[in-house]
């Protein structure tokens, strides 16, 4: 893994932030730029290095004729999985993950993670994601795909979290520090920075802290994360340890993170903790964070204009 130094191997739960701020349930999001949605995830043991990893299962059949290379292959799964035949691709995207093709390697990772058009394995989805993290060379690999590779990392640092039962993948909180913080830093990975928040507000495998977590949050919050939004409103609402309240900016981040939430399920955790706070928060409370909120938007559309 030339150019990352070795990373030394790196959401879900409930806890509490200071004596009121409830911690959300957290949600995992695999890729800024090709997901299409949460997979949660959870592994990997100090004696079971990304260096040592068995490579992911080779196709079941012969290498296809059809395809003239593993770039082709590529394209012809993806094209089919985007018909929504994700049992059809399958066979086309291994052909491209065996002949090195990242974004096929990535795919099958969370196909496999989802039970998308194959069972349900999580441990083969490791191998898939722990492939492009062994095999990430900073100086060579293309800028395309970069956020596959982001994602490949926060997914390594996910199962970390939590290991994979019944298999050589161990829970090891310190590897998922590693991985999170490498894609944290290297990629800006908003996910990985949310994870990075998680693991310091629970004091999981670092030392508890609500000023480190707050500090990921405000990076994640500034590229639009969900649940950062949501989780750094929430603490910054009632205050935590080190963290002093600040309840118009809170409740702003809260009234951002339930609007984009919508109805989503997977961001049904979101509007009690904004109702909560609606419902204690003053005249001046809301008064106050309306005025952020015009703030908050008016930086977004400076931001956006700029690109």
């Amino acid at each position: 893994m030339a150019g990352m130094g070795k990373a030394n191997g790196v959401f879900d739960g409930t806890g509490k932030v200071g004596s009121n701020a409830a911690v959300a349930p957290a949600s995992l999001i695999f890729g800024a730029v090709f997901a299409s949605g949460l997979i949660a995830f959870v592994a990997a043991s100090a004696a079971l290095a990304l260096d040592a990893q068995p490579a992911p299962p080779a196709a079941a059949v012969a290498p296809l004729p059809m395809f003239k290379d593993p770039r082709a292959a590529l394209r012809a799964g993806a094209e089919t999985l985007q018909r929504g035949d994700a049992v059809n691709s399958v066979a086309a995207l291994r052909y491209a993950a065996d002949g090195g093709e990242t974004l096929a390697q990535w795919k099958l990772g969370r196909m496999y993670a989802a039970g998308e058009g194959v069972q349900k394995n999580d441990f083969t989805a490791y191998q898939y994601f722990a492939r492009i993290v062994r095999e990430y060379n900073e100086d060579q690999s293309s800028p395309r795909e970069l956020p596959v590779v982001a994602s490949a990392f926060v997914a390594i640092g996910v199962y970390s979290l939590g290991g994979i039962p019944n298999t050589a993948v161990r829970r090891d909180p310190g590897r998922a520090q590693s991985m999170f913080h490498y894609a944290a830093t290297t990629f800006g990975d908003p996910h990985a920075q949310f994870n990075l928040a998680r693991m310091y507000l629970d004091g999981n495998g670092v030392s508890k802290s609500a000023r480190q977590a707050v500090a990921w949050l405000n990076l994640a919050s500034a590229k639009n994360h969900i649940e950062s939004q949501a989780l750094l409103g929430n603490i910054l609402f009632y205050g935590a340890d080190g963290v002093p309240n600040q309840r118009a900016r809170g409740l702003m981040y809260l009234t951002v993170a339930r609007d984009a939430a919508g109805e989503q399920e997977k961001h049904a955790w979101i509007v009690p903790l904004y109702q909560k706070a609606m419902e204690q928060a003053t005249d001046f409370d809301r008064e106050a964070a309306r005025i952020e909120l015009r703030k908050h938007l008016r930086r977004g559309r400076e931001a956006s204009s700029l690109r």
